[in-house]
């Protein structure tokens, strides 16, 4: 098996990252007869604050009000040569994020690969987050995270109060508007930052970083278009979707590390993407769907999300050296980076 931590292959010449599948994809349904019927307590979901795939998860599950349905249990934020571990007993309380602790349902494992031993012991593929496991059958229904967060948005209704029920992440008259963002979402940001940081050729890293700007102003114009009132704070307007949530948690990790540490510094987000600034922070503090946890600090973890970047890829960062900034990790509603707030009082003088 290749390294783990080989994010491209040392034998591919165009020094080009590129991501594998998710090998287990199995869905939760409320049909009859279904193999993975949802039931309270049945899942458990892995997770690490510092994954962006794993944070949809941790979002969706807010939103839809699934807390109580489905636990969840952080891994550490260091990944190592043996994949994300849990923390120690020794160690609970010293790493932020409630759900971070020693896995509670197997209590011999010490790194999330042992799980995926256990259901596959011939097991080839990459030990990721997140992870849909079943306690009742002792089998991964799921590591694929878009897939995961669409048997939240309705497989688990039944079992929910009727303002949770109504909450709906993917409405029928925006579902081909969504899967088109979606689709170049994914391709050209959400793992685009990935293609541009993990390059290990000149050619590879302007390949992904030159399409990954093009599509942050594509976002940007959507947004100018879409935000035109307070009543209209989301990607699709009045309403909350999946959209939003794919594009956040690429975004509100994009200053914090993709920036420096991927080397996608054309622009950040504070101070080049003023409408994407503006509903990254309507997320993160106002929470959505009337939940203000949904996207903030509950599901937001910087401290994970900084340490994990520049203390686990050491092909990019050999001494681990974690930087300080940006200050703060994101700014408050009403405050803008000096250089913005000099521009736009200057732009009102004017009128």
């Amino acid at each position: 098996m290749a390294s783990i931590t080989n994010w491209v292959n040392p034998n591919d010449k165009t020094g080009e990252f590129k991501r594998g599948q998710s090998a287990f994809r199995s869905f939760i349904s409320k049909n009859p007869g279904s193999e993975f019927p949802p039931e309270k307590g049945r899942y458990h979901l892995y997770v690490s604050y510092a994954c962006p795939w794993a944070h949809r998860t941790l979002i969706t599950r807010k939103l839809k009000g699934l807390e109580d349905i489905i636990p969840v249990t952080s891994v550490h934020w260091h990944m190592q040569e043996k994949g994300w571990r849990f923390i120690t007993a020794e160690e609970k309380g010293q790493i932020p994020g409630e759900d971070v602790r020693p896995d509670p349902i197997h209590k011999d494992v010490t790194h999330l690969r042992d799980i995926y031993f256990k259901v596959d012991p011939e097991y080839k593929g990459r030990f990721t987050v997140p992870t849909l496991y079943d306690i009742k059958q002792g089998k991964i229904v799921s590591n694929e995270s878009s897939e995961i967060i669409r048997m939240f948005y309705t497989e688990f209704d039944d079992l929910l109060p009727e303002n949770y029920r109504k909450v709906d992440l993917y409405p029928e008259h925006l579902r081909s508007q969504i899967d088109e963002t979606n689709a170049w979402t994914y391709d050209y940001i959400n793992n685009g930052v990935y293609k541009a940081g993990f390059a290990t050729t000149q050619e590879a890293y302007e390949k992904a970083l030159l399409p990954l700007f093009a599509h942050l102003d594509k976002a940007e114009s959507h947004l100018l278009s879409t935000n035109t009132s307070p009543t209209t704070p989301y990607y699709f307007g009045a309403h909350i979707t999946e959209a939003d949530i794919r594009l956040f948690t690429t975004l509100i990790r994009f200053d914090a590390v993709y920036v420096q540490h991927f080397k996608c510094n054309i622009r950040d987000i504070r101070s080049g993407y003023p409408t994407l600034h503006n509903w990254l922070r309507g997320l993160y503090w106002g929470g959505g769907g009337g939940d203000e946890s949904a996207f903030g600090p509950a599901t937001t973890q910087f401290e994970h999300i900084k340490r994990h970047y520049t203390r686990s890829h050491g092909q990019i960062n050999p001494f681990g050296i974690t930087p300080l900034g940006p200050i703060p990790d994101i700014l408050p509603l009403d405050q803008e980076v000096a250089a913005v707030g000099a521009a736009a009082i200057k732009s009102t003088n004017k009128k």
